[in-house]
């Protein structure tokens, strides 16, 4: 969360009072020429029993409309926890006009409470009076709505919020509604090309019904043509701008989460099209400098790999030997049952970070990594702190590497690839399924190669030999179901050996 905000009070008293004046408007408007009195009976007893009652109904009518200010002002942030009082501020104009129409509909059901008790006393029928009272509140509970947040809106985007969020990013704001763009045209178009129409329609449809005249069936046709011509474009507006608009935010999240594959369809000779032409184009030189960048640090990591590599004379292409052969045995795992789920993210990070595992070895005195002999326990605890050193070097290089899976499993097959699965290993003698997956796979190809390989201080051993090692080890010093399935991969492995022989 940035830094505390002091937000204004004025700006919610001056909303409150735009929204008081536009249901002022709203009284100043005829409720589409009065009401239909189809039953003329009806209409004169409610009009008698209003002007009887007139007193308390004009007083429960303004306390309709008191309800919504007092809503307002509880809506309005003066104090609390910051993410509720920016989001609560953030949405002010929503909010304001929404409860700002509130007070039409509780009139209307005050209407109806009333419209019930006179019934009781007049016995006339009330159902046209009802309809009637109801389709004008809609009417004007529209109105104020959309006459409400056209103006909150339009000064809240471009005079409040600009000044009070200056660096944006409002979407860190727990907001309850976030307006959309087909959200926005809906309201828009009400105002300026539905609500007219429908209104002009129904002063017409109440005027005829009251002064009992037949509508020109010719108006009625062009005027309904048009309502329903408008609504028509309105959707197909609305799909315009709405649906180009989704794809972009699409394409953004999936950029954000690092697929730079992703393109934006949408083909047409517009500014929408030129966006989203001008979108694919700026993923695809992401795509690129990304590529670059991670060619660049996985060429320092092996670079670093190599250098520690070549300050021990007893392990020349160890590095590379390893990462091939973690390939290959990783290829076959994703083939067998019990490894299907391993995700191809984790299977390319630990043929990546394979290069690490003996990272830590930077730390070691030369005197004992190039020591050709067999090392004394001083030496040999010396040489073991290469683990954890490893771990803390490979996480610092990592630091600023946002791929958490291939920095978690670089550290672990670092710290850990030398424990066993009895326990007896080092650094921390962790056992069992305790040790990462990606460390045990890295301790059979690392020790594996150490057979085969000739070293300064032995001959390289058969495959018969290596694989036999390995195969009694089984339990002890490698995850036994692991073990198996490695011994399995023979053929493969050791026709990768054969090629290193070749060359």
């Amino acid at each position: 969360m940035n830094q505390e905000k002091r937000l204004p009070a004025k700006i919610p008293v001056i909303y409150i009072l735009i929204i008081s004046v536009v249901n002022y408007l709203g009284f100043l408007i005829p409720s589409s020429g009065g009401m239909p009195v189809a039953n003329t009976n009806a209409y004169n007893s409610w009009i008698a029993f209003m002007d009887q009652h007139s007193f308390i109904i004009n007083f429960l009518s303004v306390i309709t409309f008191v309800i919504p200010f007092i809503l307002c002002i509880v809506y309005v942030p003066w104090k609390g926890k910051s993410p509720v009082k920016y989001s609560h501020f953030i949405n002010l104009p929503f909010a304001f006009s929404l409860i700002g129409s509130l007070g039409w509909i509780l009139s209307f059901l005050l209407e109806t409470v009333c419209l019930f008790v006179a019934k009781s006393v007049y016995h006339f029928e009330i159902r046209s009076i009802v309809f009637s009272s109801f389709w004008n509140i809609i009417q004007e509970a529209i109105f104020i709505f959309t006459l409400g947040f056209l103006i909150l809106d339009l000064i809240h985007r471009k005079l409040v919020l600009p000044r009070y969020f200056p660096e944006g990013n409002l979407r860190q704001y727990p907001v309850f509604i976030k307006p959309s763009v087909r959200f926005l045209l809906v309201v828009f178009y009400l105002s300026i090309g539905i609500f007219p129409m429908e209104y002009l329609l129904s002063t017409m449809f109440t005027l005829s019904i009251n002064n009992e005249t037949p509508i020109d069936l010719k108006i009625l046709v062009v005027l309904a043509f048009i309502l329903c011509f408008g609504i028509i474009i309105l959707i197909i507006f609305c799909d315009y701008v709405d649906g180009p608009l989704k794809k972009l935010k699409t394409g953004t999240q999936k950029v954000q989460e690092g697929d730079y594959t992703h393109h934006v369809k949408i083909v047409s000779n517009d500014s929408f099209g030129e966006l989203a032409d001008t979108f694919n184009d700026m993923t695809v030189s992401l795509g690129e400098k990304t590529r670059k960048i991670l060619a660049i640090q996985d060429s320092v990591i092996k670079g670093m790999a190599v250098m520690v590599e070549s300050r021990d004379n007893s392990t020349g292409g160890h590095i590379n030997r390893t990462s091939d052969c973690v390939k290959v045995f990783v290829d076959y795992l994703v083939e067998n049952k019990a490894y299907t789920n391993l995700s191809p993210e984790f299977c390319a990070a630990i043929i990546k970070a394979a290069p690490m595992h003996d990272l830590g070895k930077i730390a070691v005195d030369d005197a004992v990594l190039r020591k050709p002999g067999k090392f004394t326990d001083e030496e040999y605890e010396k040489m073991k702190a290469h683990s954890a050193e490893g771990a803390r070097i490979v996480e610092n290089v990592l630091s600023e590497v946002d791929d958490m899976t291939f920095k978690n499993i670089a550290i672990n097959v670092a710290h850990y690839h030398h424990e066993k699965w009895n326990g007896s290993g080092y650094p921390e003698k962790i056992s069992g399924n305790n040790i990462p997956l990606e460390a045990r796979i890295m301790a059979l190809a690392d020790v594996f190669d150490a057979l085969v390989s000739k070293r300064c201080y032995k001959d390289s051993f058969s495959y018969d030999k290596a694989f036999s090692i390995i195969e009694e080890s089984l339990g002890s010093h490698f995850d036994p179901e692991l073990g198996k399935l490695f011994i399995e991969c023979r053929p493969a492995l050791q026709k990768l050996y054969e090629g290193y022989s070749q060359n």
